[in-house]
């Protein structure tokens, strides 16, 4: 191991896992580090846990290792089913398994996309910047899909957070 995947290893260890282990990663390691610095990672779990804080990740591991020019996450393994399946199969389990569930909390989950063994989802109505959001997704959604679909990489949630008019649970009760 070079001394500056040594130090992106300690610098993940230190200050990143504990927050991509909150948001349904168990594991990141350093697959790659280039001779220009560009450091791509692999995460177990839920990878798609790790996607909206790649940013602040890539940020953290620039100042606390200053050879890292650049992060990427790794693509994870080649899906089992045929990405047109994926989404639509998602989307029935969604349909038959979660949404009537969330249904109860004025919610909906949308299959929107799937490609490469990823799903992307969208949360619809009170799941729509709800405080518990990221919890139905990493505790809820994702590990139900990954029982059902042998081809799943990960699952993205590609929600506007931001704009929901109504969650269930509002940002203040968290």
């Amino acid at each position: 191991m070079t001394d500056l995947a040594a130090a992106v290893t300690a610098a993940l260890a230190r200050s990143i896992l504990p927050s991509a282990i909150a948001r349904g990663a168990t594991a990141i390691r350093v697959a790659a580090v280039d001779e220009d610095g560009v450091v791509t990672l692999e995460a177990d779990g839920s990878p798609g846990a790790i996607l909206p804080i790649l940013s602040r990740i890539a940020a953290q591991l620039r100042v606390a290792v200053p050879g890292v020019t650049a992060v990427r996450l790794a693509p994870g393994p080649a899906p089992a089913a045929r990405p047109g399946d994926l989404g639509g199969t998602a989307q029935r389990i969604l349909d038959a398994e979660v949404n009537p569930s969330i249904a109860a909390h004025r919610g909906h989950v949308t299959a929107v996309s799937a490609d490469g063994g990823w799903v992307r989802i969208r949360l619809e109505g009170g799941c729509q910047g709800c405080s518990l959001a990221e919890v139905t997704v990493r505790q809820g959604i994702e590990p139900l899909l990954r029982a059902r679909l042998p081809g799943l990489v990960g699952v993205a949630d590609i929600t506007d957070h931001e704009a929901g008019a109504d969650p269930f649970f509002s940002p203040e009760k968290r």
